[in-house]
């Protein structure tokens, strides 16, 4: 440890802070910030309520100053973590926060930076106790170990985190926006192909079979044949994640009728609930039955399989697909709706045309999600060490 530094317990360099009850002033009115308001992307608190003393919950008791740090306690890991700032001075928190006030001496954007610290955050991890929401006390914050500057270092290493958390943050909005503008491309592309200002053509025009899966309850198997549910199909790939799916036994396979089983160049459809709508396109490899929630749809012979999968993920098929949907508490897509939805009647050439041209579309911008996740790592590593630097004295 470089002289001058000293190491201590956060609450050694800590004041003590208020606790208020709102109740008390039943028509006064005050902002709350509620373990939500704080975002983990911005480490911001970008929104409260404005509340009057009667409406308060049980929760807010908290008083805070403009530049107290607030910690949320309730799943610490998840790392909301932000300064009050001056024009909610006086307003009052959730007690799922833990208040620091640190002492004069002590700037409070040293503790802020210090919270990040991969030496802190493992101990609230090792620490926080509970199934369903883990959680850490007060106590625990308090009694964590923080090496101290003397303030002008502090102050130093504070405007380095500061610049060099700002550049970050810069680098990381660069990324994103390219990966933005990349999706923003795909689907106006995809609009584009599938505007319907020519003759179209009936779903059921194009395909030998529509279809659901069985309605029977599955029997389930320790091994045997995948059964896909809508919960093991991914909506940002479209592809089915074969390592969340249950086995149904292999008699009970062979036993469907043949359009129960998915084969390749078959389209699947999803027609119930919040994840309506999404097209997987069937490729070689293992063999699975599905769900009554997901359609088949077995393109004909004068139906490029790709671009049927471009198709029913177009604005214009989803547009039909959710208006023409049934049902109060979950919308189901019937399969009278799905094999009458309407679609451009292409040629196999043209279809195919469009389907390359598609999917290089989704190849750059799955080529710049990779990139921009590995940015993020990236970013995130950068993060660490200065952290690690900052607080070692080594910065």
């Amino acid at each position: 440890m470089k002289k001058g530094w000293q190491i201590k317990t956060l609450g050694e360099v800590l004041q003590k802070t208020e606790t208020v009850n709102p109740l008390q002033s039943p028509d006064a009115e005050f902002d709350y910030i509620d373990v939500s308001s704080v975002s983990n992307a911005t480490f911001q608190i970008e929104a409260t309520q404005r509340l009057k003393g009667k409406d308060a919950p049980s929760r807010a008791r908290k008083l805070v100053r403009a530049n107290d740090v607030l910690f949320a306690t309730v799943r610490p890991t998840l790392q909301r973590i932000a300064v009050v700032p001056e024009h909610l001075d006086a307003q009052v928190c959730s007690t799922g926060y833990f208040v620091l006030r640190p002492e004069a001496g002590i700037d409070h954007r040293f503790v802020f930076y210090f919270l990040f610290t991969e030496d802190f955050m493992g101990q609230v991890e090792c620490l926080q106790r509970g199934a369903s929401y883990p959680a850490v006390t007060d106590g625990d914050v308090r009694a964590q170990m923080i090496a101290i500057p003397p303030l002008p270092e502090q102050q130093r290493i504070v405007d380095i985190l500061d610049k060099a958390f700002e550049g970050i943050a810069t680098a990381k909005a660069s990324a994103e926006r390219n990966l933005q503008n990349a999706r923003a491309l795909f689907m106006s592309q995809l609009k584009s192909v599938f505007e319907q200002g020519g003759e179209c053509a009936r779903l059921a025009e194009l395909a030998t079979e529509i279809t659901d899966g069985d309605h029977s309850p599955p029997p389930k198997a320790a091994s045997g044949v995948p059964f896909v549910t809508i919960s093991d199909i991914d909506k940002s790939t479209r592809t089915i994640i074969f390592g969340n799916t249950f086995f149904v036994p292999t008699h009970y396979f062979h036993n469907l009728k043949p359009n129960k089983k998915p084969k390749s160049g078959d389209v699947l459809y999803t027609v119930t609930g919040a994840t309506l709508g999404i097209p997987v396109l069937v490729k070689d490899g293992v063999d699975f039955c599905f769900q009554r929630h997901i359609a088949l749809i077995r393109p004909s012979a004068r139906t490029d399989s790709t671009w049927l999968s471009y198709a029913l993920l177009s604005p214009q098929v989803f547009r039909q697909a959710t208006e023409g949907s049934t049902g109060a508490a979950q919308r189901t897509v019937s399969l009278g709706l799905l094999r009458g939805i309407r679609v451009p009647k292409v040629s196999l050439p043209d279809q195919r045309a469009i389907a390359g041209k598609l999917d290089a579309l989704v190849e750059e911008t799955r080529r710049l999600e990779s990139a921009y996740q590995k940015k993020l790592a990236a970013l995130g590593a950068l993060k660490k060490s200065l952290l690690q630097q900052a607080f070692t004295g080594n910065l």
